[in-house]
């Protein structure tokens, strides 16, 4: 098990813990599949994913096989996508497209990951890795789906991420031009050539740098 899936089973397994504990509530089990169902639902409809996820789980050990479970999953991706919570929606689109994934549907989910790994870049300078791989994975969509009814807010994503990529890289070699290292600013404006945008091409945004595109 990578390291990824270790960090967000702990998750889940720390959702259930907490969610079975919470209020002091007594443990349910060995309910029906419809019963986890409608729990999970009522759960994100009053915002509370943490027993959500704990009647995920549930419903998961419970009933594997059960049909209720391709809507659970996708219906907990978008809930943790619009409560910002980015790591977990990919674990679930992740669930969904290991158990459920195929051509028919597999163009929309990965669209999702690509949509929530953009949303889920917060600070630039933390988060280089995972510029760096959203754009390897934005470019990969566009090779495998060049007809994708998403290619407009997918070429968006990706040149909002080559902006960034681009800033990023120029206040790193100013930042060493000012600590008399123009050998390592050398290394970061080369990086910056051959890049498909440039600097007349941005306008450094006054909250973020990848800025928001979904609203």
């Amino acid at each position: 098990m990578n390291l990824k899936k270790s960090i967000l089973t702990g998750m889940a397994l720390a959702f259930l813990f907490a969610g079975c504990a919470k209020d002091d509530e007594v443990a349910e089990f060995n309910k029906p599949a419809l019963y986890w169902y409608k729990q999970i639902g009522s759960s994100v409809s009053s915002g509370n994913l943490d027993k959500a996820d704990a009647y995920y789980i549930s419903l998961k050990s419970e009933h594997m096989r059960s049909p209720l479970m391709q809507t659970a999953i996708m219906m907990l991706a978008q809930a943790h996508m619009n409560n910002e919570e980015y790591l977990l929606a990919n674990y679930y689109l992740d669930e969904y497209n290991k158990r459920f994934g195929d051509e028919s549907n597999r163009e929309y989910t990965e669209f999702m990951k690509l949509k929530a790994s953009f949303l889920g870049v917060k600070d630039v300078y933390k988060d280089q890795k995972l510029i760096m791989d959203s754009i390897n994975n934005a470019n990969k969509y566009l090779m495998r789906y060049p007809d994708s009814p998403y290619t407009p807010l997918v070429n968006t994503i990706l040149v909002r991420l080559q902006m960034s990529q681009y800033l990023l890289n120029e206040n790193i070699a100013a930042l060493y031009e000012r600590t008399g290292k123009p050998e390592a600013a050398k290394i970061y404006r080369e990086k910056n050539k051959g890049s498909v945008v440039e600097m007349a091409d941005i306008t450094p945004p006054e909250k973020g740098i990848v800025g928001k595109i979904f609203d």
